[in-house]
């Protein structure tokens, strides 16, 4: 017994069944630690292999004596159920792998995610319901924007410039670490082609408030409805809108 653990190819083994152990059993036991996903678990294990051959080949006499087992089992005649057994064993294993990657799964497919899923008819924003179809931005219709636009944008460096950035881009300070990024409303792809009631809804209910289609990797966009009046989040919809230079798109009207 001492005789292998002694040996450069036995000390591989051991290592590499005891990392898998500890990452398999004994980290997901650890305080605040979850089951490791197999897919990390197949990235450790590989960087463990790679860590180990490189250990076992920086000394070309432990390089020698790893092999010799190797080298026994493929050409001793004594050996041959061992070969066989091997050989038997690796082709069930590539055969159970290859099967469970093309077997036919009864999962449900996943849902396609929407960059701009369909809004609510109406949403309820600190207890008051608003409808949202045919909705378009109160302040309009108060006179003098300038004021209103004002309130935005001190409401926007205030609370939105760290994910939205300084130039409305989607480059704030901690956008890199989003998935996926904070809207870029300098993008023709974001507020210009949006009616102002759906900004308000997203600014007020956020990534909690998104419908099923936002998913699976929704927003990190709080639900501002919990710190902005509404009136604060009509007024930094202007300063969007006045900001990037867009037109907000606007309701069909229906002749009678």
């Amino acid at each position: 017994m001492r005789a292998y653990l002694r040996h450069p190819f036995w000390q591989a083994v051991g290592l590499f069944v005891l990392a898998y152990l500890v990452i398999v059993f004994v980290i997901p036991m650890l305080p605040g630690s979850a089951m490791v996903p197999s897919s990390v678990v197949l990235q450790y294990m590989a960087t463990v292999l790679v860590g180990i051959l490189i250990w076992v080949s920086d000394d070309e006499a432990r390089w020698t004596t790893f092999k010799e087992p190797l080298h026994e089992v493929l050409i001793q005649p004594r050996l041959k159920l061992v070969r066989n057994g091997l050989l038997a064993a690796v082709t069930l294993v590539v055969g159970c792998l290859t099967y469970s990657q093309v077997k036919a799964s009864v999962a449900a497919p996943p849902n396609l995610r929407s960059i701009h899923p369909a809004p609510p008819s109406q949403i309820t924003f600190r207890g008051k319901t608003i409808t949202l179809v045919g909705l378009e931005n109160p302040l309009r219709k108060q006179g003098e924007l300038a004021p209103h636009v004002a309130e935005g944008r001190r409401i926007y460096y205030q609370n939105c410039v760290p994910c939205h950035g300084d130039h409305l881009d989607g480059q704030g300070h901690f956008a890199s670490g989003f998935n996926p990024l904070p809207a870029n409303f300098q993008d023709n792809g974001t507020i210009a082609q949006l009616t102002e009631s759906f900004v308000f809804w997203r600014i007020a209910k956020g990534g909690p408030g998104l419908p099923r289609e936002g998913t699976p990797w929704n927003s990190a966009m709080p639900a501002w409805e919990d710190f902005l009046t509404e009136d604060e989040i009509w007024s930094v919809v202007l300063f969007l809108y006045d900001q990037t230079g867009w037109k907000p798109r606007t309701w069909e009207v229906t002749a009678k």
